[in-house]
């Protein structure tokens, strides 16, 4: 079934979207931006451009970092970084919400089957297959 992806322009230039949130979401999850990062598959470095990518959108931190110490510190999301995390996936079910009946509607069309041609001689005029209609 199709299915929605939401992206949020903050500007022509800079977008949010699933890909920055899920790291947002695994960084919470981990209390690590390098075990978010790896849980996604990414560099710390990837990683860590992307928190620093959206700090600069905000002018605000989304994530602090504790540095060093017996446990080689973490990192944790900021109030604002609750905070878009939780608007974005709250956008993202009503806009889903919304866009349900018409994502079901454009499956009804993708499944209905090709009609053949006039004169063509396809399985369903009972060409290819050797198979006639009934």
């Amino acid at each position: 079934m199709p299915s929605l992806s939401l992206r949020i322009d903050v500007d022509p230039e800079t977008r949010i979207g699933p890909g920055k949130v899920e790291l947002l979401e695994k960084i919470a999850a981990f209390g690590s931006i390098s075990a978010a990062g790896r849980a996604m598959g990414m560099s710390y470095r990837r990683a860590w451009d992307l928190v620093e990518e959206l700090n600069g959108i905000f002018g605000k931190p989304m994530v602090e970092r504790q540095v060093g110490g017996k446990s080689g510190g973490g990192a944790s999301l900021t109030a604002l970084g609750l905070a878009l995390v939780s608007h974005y996936r709250a956008i993202e079910q009503a806009a889903a919400e919304a866009a349900r009946p018409h994502l079901a509607a454009l499956q009804v069309e993708v499944d209905k089957p090709v009609e053949a041609q006039a004169g063509e001689a396809g399985p369903a005029a009972g060409g290819a297959t050797g198979r006639g209609r009934l």
